[in-house]
């Protein structure tokens, strides 16, 4: 079979990009992923944060799409049931040098619609974050930056684009691309795919792909980021994004709370050139230590529950590399930063918008049916606080991971549901089970019993 269009990667930009092809039913659409999961890639590590863009190049495609997409995105969250928490952030002056900066950044955000930014000084700073370590000079509140699930979107994402059509082909690595007879011809581990449109979402290797294609627009460098996760008992001690003034690097280490109820620290911001270097190290786990304790002194004083690193794929340029060539029947979509969960809906239409004026036929559009996701945040009820819920089904009061409070009937419905996980890690995801302060070592049994069908 020729689909219509094949996207490769599905990281959260390319599930958008296949769920809003799935708004046309004339269209046969593959997902094609390298690994056995969605999100496995730059998706599954980032700091889970929806940004407003008030940060972001003035002018530029980023800035545009992140504007758009966190609008999009908020919505959809509260229609899938997505967790989201608006926290607002706080941007810390540290040094005179930092603190001349403020007024340029409140200016930046500004440019880029983001009129709610105010310059505080530190008596209404330590009011706000009382924890924040001594020397802070002022700040720059951000209100409507939020945290998120990052995980529960792309999954949300990709589930909705399975129910409406979409062909999602896993541990299907791209080894070859080409073109034969005005057709993509993707040579992947597990066979053929033949496409006549062709979407690179490839995240890291995006590169890679456009280069078999014959294009040299951009190289992506692997920046790994590497990060703390504090226990649920350190969530008090922060209530705000507390952000770094920006360098060119990135935007510096922060502490975040999660919609999980844990304290973020991180990340790193490393150039690599091991695109598959996501081992966290001495070196950055103690830098993020001292960050940290500058930061929020109290939070060195808790307990880590979890250390990951991911890789952001960084270019040499400054914005996305989002760039048509219809003589090929071909988009890419590279140079996506942290930022592109945020902008995630955002893309998807672009590219969608790049696809019919280059000339895809997408043919008419329909709505899609909601899909509604698992609750994973501590700001709203989970199963096991639902009396209506256990009543009807008991399995949702029958706890399996404590820490988290995941019952059965929340991993039954995610080893049934259109994705279900394909190891233990999948299953974490999407329950959080697993994931809590034991790091499974007291369900990691009756986790790996269910998983395996025995403890049916």
């Amino acid at each position: 079979m020729t689909y219509d269009v094949a996207v490769v990667g599905a990281g959260v930009v390319g599930c958008a990009i296949a769920r809003a092809l799935a708004r046309h039913p004339r269209l046969r659409v593959a997902l094609v992923e390298a690994q056995d999961d969605v999100g496995q890639g730059t998706s599954k590590a980032n700091t889970a944060i929806l940004h407003t863009g008030f940060d972001a190049v003035p002018g530029s495609l980023e800035a545009r799409l992140v504007r758009e997409g966190g609008r999009l995105l908020a919505a959809y969250a509260a229609e899938s049931g997505i967790p989201v928490e608006e926290v607002g952030a706080l941007l810390v002056a540290w040094d005179e040098e930092q603190f001349a900066a403020l007024p340029r950044l409140a200016e930046k955000a500004e440019r880029n619609d983001h009129h709610a930014t105010g310059l505080i000084g530190p008596a209404d700073l330590y009011e706000r974050e009382p924890h924040l370590g001594p020397g802070a000079l002022a700040a720059l509140h951000v209100p409507g930056e939020s945290v998120i699930c990052p995980w529960t979107t792309t999954l949300a994402y990709a589930t909705q684009a399975v129910r409406h059509g979409v062909d999602l082909h896993l541990n299907s690595r791209v080894e070859r691309a080409s073109r034969q007879d005005d057709t993509h011809v993707l040579t992947t581990g597990r066979g053929t795919l033949r496409a006549r449109w062709l979407v690179n979402a490839a995240g890291l290797y995006a590169d890679t792909l456009d280069r078999h294609l014959g294009h040299h627009d951009f190289s992506v460098t692997p920046r790994r980021g590497q990060l703390l996760v504090f226990d649920k008992l350190a969530r008090d001690l922060v209530r705000h994004i507390l952000l770094p003034v920006p360098t060119a690097l990135g935007k510096g280490v922060l502490v975040a709370p999660t919609v999980h109820g844990n304290v973020l620290l991180g990340p790193t911001a490393e150039d690599l050139d091991d695109k598959r270097a996501t081992g966290s190290t001495a070196d950055g786990l103690a830098l993020l230590r001292e960050k940290g304790r500058r930061i929020l002194p109290g939070l060195l004083d808790e307990e880590v529950t979890a250390v990951y690193a991911g890789l952001r794929a960084a270019t040499e340029q400054d914005d996305y590399r989002i760039s048509a060539h219809p003589e090929q029947a071909y988009v890419t979509v590279g140079g996506i930063r942290s930022t592109g969960l945020t902008a995630s809906l955002a893309i998807a239409e672009h590219v969608t918008g790049l696809l019919t004026e280059a000339g895809l036929d997408a043919g008419s559009a329909r709505d899609l049916e909601p899909a509604r996701m698992p609750n994973l945040g501590e700001a709203f009820p989970r199963p096991y606080q639902r009396p209506e819920l256990i009543a009807a089904d008991p399995e949702y009061g029958t706890l399996v991971c404590h820490c988290e409070r995941v019952s059965r009937g929340e991993i039954r419905d995610a080893l049934t549901s259109t994705i279900p996980p394909a190891g233990l890690d999948g299953l974490r995801r999407r329950t959080r089970a697993r994931a809590g302060r034991c790091q499974g070592f007291y369900c990691g049994a009756a986790v790996r019993a269910l998983f395996e069908g025995v403890g049916e």
